[in-house]
């Protein structure tokens, strides 16, 4: 390694050590723990389901749909209702506190949504300029099409956790009034769109899982973190155990397919919440032992440093993949077998060291984009009206893009209507972050 950048790690290193030893002994750290692990396991999975053939042409899909023997380990895979348990979590503990020191609902989700929005502003930037780039070069507008869609597939996680984050405020109060019977609304409301959906051939009779679903998890997060899901083996037990009964009735007997990737979550449906009543589950079961095993610098200092740039590692995976499959494919280097074959298997192992170079790469590129940290200033009134007209036009561009579809639909690559809304509320957002302050502040300091 060149003696620079040696030493340019060894700084890194020293500064994530330092930070993880000044952590508080009260941060409940399991918590961290999870969403390193929540997005490291999403990555690994969307990178072990892509399936690529090449000759002198692209063809590619999901190795879901050609092996079905590899449907169940989806359920080790898709993590994302984790995602969202720790996000009610954190998100209930990040607005009591904010609501402690005198902020406002505005500051809390400017606040909370600029870790969001500045990176996925910088991935849609470089996205946008490389195809038009390309387009400029001659490159065929197909293939552009497909790059800019494969690299835009995160987003689609975006599109439902920021709204889930947007409306905290509203379903955090319902959470303290009615607890555990908002999640029971809500898992009564994804029932009757898969009735509509799935029995009944509603056309859009389920879309409203999107929201409904992750929403129910999100609101467990707020019970674990007020003790209303506490971390006994007497609850934690019956709700892992009762999960995965429910999840192998619904997949083995019933009418849901086995696989937690595709048709159960597109949209959400109750196979995903049982399996997300498992994974609560065991993760109450583990919460103790976890928090012990953390005290331990070593392995927090990982989960830190993990942490540090979870939102670039989520973003940019997909873009690893792109440059992989150029990489690998186009060159001929990387040999086809069959999918599912030996052959096949044993070319896993260096497919995931590759793309993990690449993604490595795009990490320290953009990384620095999302652990910059602004001094916080709570929001003058006006920034409110502005706040929610720059949310709703970053929800609704991410939702246009994450819903396209592979093709060219635009000189970007991406739909340009969709691009146009997303960066018009990128800087509205950033403007009313920006702008002048109201008459409190809050301090701010560097968060996991």
């Amino acid at each position: 390694m060149n003696p620079d950048a040696l030493a340019a790690f060894r700084r890194v290193a020293r500064g994530l050590r330092r930070k993880a030893e000044r952590t508080p002994a009260r941060r409940d750290r399991h918590v961290d723990l999870l969403r390193a692990m929540a997005i490291t396991a999403v990555v690994t999975g969307h990178w072990l389901i892509v399936q690529v053939a090449y000759d002198g042409g692209f063809r590619g899909g999901s190795v879901l749909d050609l092996v079905p023997w590899t449907r169940p380990l989806t359920w080790l895979f898709q993590v994302m209702p984790i995602f969202f348990l720790v996000g009610g979590f954190a998100n209930a503990a990040s607005l009591a506190s904010h609501r402690r020191r005198g902020g406002t609902v505005t500051g809390w989700t400017l606040r909370r949504t600029e870790r969001l929005v500045r990176p996925t502003t910088m991935l849609l930037i470089v996205l946008t300029v490389a195809a038009l780039a390309a387009g400029a070069a001659g490159v065929d507008p197909t293939l552009v099409g497909l790059a800019t869609w494969v690299a835009g597939i995160p987003l689609w996680f975006l599109v439902a956790y920021l709204a889930v984050v947007v409306l905290t405020p509203v379903t955090y109060a319902l959470h303290q009034r009615f607890g555990l019977a908002v999640p029971l609304a809500l898992l009564v409301l994804v029932g009757a769109g898969d009735l509509a959906g799935l029995v009944w051939q509603v056309p859009h009779g389920g879309e409203g899982n999107y929201l409904f679903a992750w929403l129910a998890i999100h609101q467990l997060g707020f019970a674990w973190r007020d003790g209303r899901l506490p971390s006994r083996p007497a609850v934690a037990a019956p709700l892992a155990l009762g999960g995965l009964a429910v999840l192998v009735g619904l997949t083995v007997w019933g009418p849901y397919p086995v696989s937690m990737v595709g048709q159960n979550t597109s949209p959400p449906t109750l196979a995903l919440l049982a399996l997300a009543t498992a994974q609560t589950g065991f993760v109450l079961l583990l919460h103790d032992r976890v928090n012990r095993w953390l005290r331990d610098v070593g392995p927090w200092t990982v989960v830190v440093a993990v942490n540090s740039v979870i939102m670039t590692v989520f973003l940019w995976h997909m873009t690893a993949v792109v440059f992989g499959v150029l990489a690998l494919y186009v060159t001929g280097v990387f040999p086809q077998p069959a999918p599912g074959s030996v052959p096949w298997l044993l070319l896993r192992l260096p497919w995931l060291a590759v793309l993990g170079v690449f993604l490595g790469l795009l990490v320290m590129l953009f990384g620095p984009i999302e652990q910059r940290v602004r001094p916080y200033r709570e929001p003058g009134r006006g920034a409110g009206p502005l706040t929610a007209a720059g949310m709703a036009a970053v929800v609704a561009g991410l939702f246009g893009i994450a819903s396209a579809g592979p093709g060219h639909h635009g000189p970007a690559g991406l739909p340009t209507a969709a691009l146009a809304a997303y960066f018009a509320g990128a800087a509205a957002l950033r403007f009313a972050r920006s702008g002048p302050s109201g008459e409190r502040a809050a301090p701010t300091r560097a968060r996991l």
